[in-house]
Parts: C-alpha cells; structure tokens; sequence
C-alpha cells in the first residue's frame, strides 16, 4: 500500500473538466454523487491499495465472496489466453483478475474496457480497447506485444458486460481477435465462466437505449450503482480445461471458433 498513488472521485472536477464553468444545479451533482456512491468509493481509494493487493482488499471491502474452481488444473507454467464472459461489468472482472494475478504473480495483461481503464490503480496490468471504432496503430502494436509476451492474457471479448438477449442474460457475440492473436502466439485458451447478474433497471436502461436509438450509454454510466448492489453477495468463478491452440484449424472460421469457445464457457455453469 502506498499513500502517494491514492486516487480520489471527485465528481465536481469531472464535470468542470467535461462541461467546463457551465453551472450544474447542486442539487443533481448531489443527486449524482449519491447514484454512484462516490464517498463510498472513496472509502476505499484512499486507502492506497496498488495492484493485485488492490483487487483482493477491493472484493472484502464490498464483502464479496467468490468460490473459485479449477484454477488448480491450470498449469503454473506456460503462456494462456484466459477468455471469460463478463456478467457484472465490476465485480467479475475484479475477480477473475484478481485470481489469475494471485496465481502467476501479477505476469498478467488485460486488453480494458472503459470501467477497467478507469481504474488506475491496476493501470500496469492494462492497455485499452476503442469498442466503437477503428483502432490505431499503436493499439494494435500494444496487443500484439501482449500476446507475444511472458504474461498470462486476460480478456473478455464480448467487450461489453451481459445484456438480456432472447430473455437470458448472456454475453453479445464475442469478437474473433483473442483467437487469431492466441493461435499466432501459440497460446492455449482457458474457458472462464463467472456468476451473477445485473439489477433489473440495468437491463431496462439498455432496453430503453436501444429502443429510443439514445447514443449515450446509460446502462454503462450505472455500473458504479450496479458495483455497489453487489456488496454481501457471493459468486462462483469456474476455469475449463485449456483448449490447446492447434484446435483453432481452417475448419471454421475465426469468428465460429470464438463462438464455440464462447459456447464452452457457458457449459462451465453446469
């Protein structure tokens, strides 16, 4: 723990850096803070954890209880591409990140979401992905590099948390990259399946988008709500067997091959 490296919301200053001296009511900054729990995240940040130590004191200091199966089958050596559904937007990727760090001593790399980004502390293990977009050449440079590297490759490549889709709560498609990259580096793929599920309004907010074409991501501004919500709960994190890179042939298309490991994921619920 070190005091220096302590990172504060300050949700006044993120609105004067976006909207600059534009007068925001008191009231809803207020209204704001409280939608997502800024002093009690706050609570936490100040206490200056970094790294790994900052994902384990994070899941007791929001009193989450993760059962972990199959990490031990995992070779302690070698080099894996670790592909996980993503159903909280928070609490699952601090967990999975959190164990997969434990085990190899913080030789991680994790391709970030937004939420992820945001989240200095851990910035050592990160290097971020524009969902929406093209992707420069650094960016691509950055994956590369990762996938070439020493480190165990943590990524969820549905890139957005879980979405109600056909009245299931599931991942969107996932994207084909963690495949190409993992057979390029000759990487074996370890399926990984996470419980939970956001609240009902989440799904309602991203139902709401949709059907009103809103460009701004509500659901995603209340995942710091739907963090919060998961305070006392307990999860399960599953690890499949890996899935040796030879596996992913000509026979299908990348993309399929993303799919059917997606598919294998959620056989781990079982």
């Amino acid at each position: 723990m070190q005091e220096n490296h302590t990172v504060i919301l300050d949700l006044d200053q993120i609105v004067r850096s976006r909207f600059g001296e534009k007068k925001i009511p008191r009231f809803i900054l207020n209204r704001l803070k409280r939608f997502i729990h800024q002093d009690h995240l706050n609570g936490f940040l100040k206490q200056g954890w970094l790294g790994i130590d900052f994902l384990e004191k994070a899941l007791e200091y929001y009193d989450v209880h993760i059962t972990v199966e199959g990490l031990d089958r995992i070779p302690d050596t070698g080099r894996f591409t670790f592909a996980g559904n993503h159903p909280l937007g928070g609490i699952d990727a601090i967990g999975v990140i959190a164990s997969i760090g434990r085990k190899y001593d913080g030789r991680i790399v994790v391709p970030a979401n937004d939420f992820l980004m945001a989240i200095g502390p851990i910035a050592e293990y990160t290097i971020p992905v524009n969902k929406m977009g093209g992707q420069s050449a650094d960016l691509v440079r950055l994956i590369n590099d990762a996938f070439r590297s020493d480190r165990q490759v943590i990524i969820f490549p549905a890139g957005l948390c879980s979405r109600k889709i056909d009245g299931v709560v599931q991942d969107l498609p996932w994207k084909k990259t963690f495949i190409t990259k993992s057979r390029e580096s000759q990487r074996d793929i370890v399926p990984v399946w996470f419980s939970g599920r956001n609240s009902w309004r989440f799904y309602f907010l991203d139902r709401l988008r949709n059907l009103l074409k809103i460009k701004f991501n509500i659901a995603m501004a209340a995942l710091p709500d739907e963090l919060y919500r998961c305070r006392h709960k307990s999860y399960r994190l599953v690890f499949g067997e890996p899935i040796p890179w030879q596996t992913f042939t000509a026979e299908k298309k990348d993309a399929e091959w993303a799919a059917w490991v997606r598919g294998k994921v959620y056989e781990l619920q079982r």
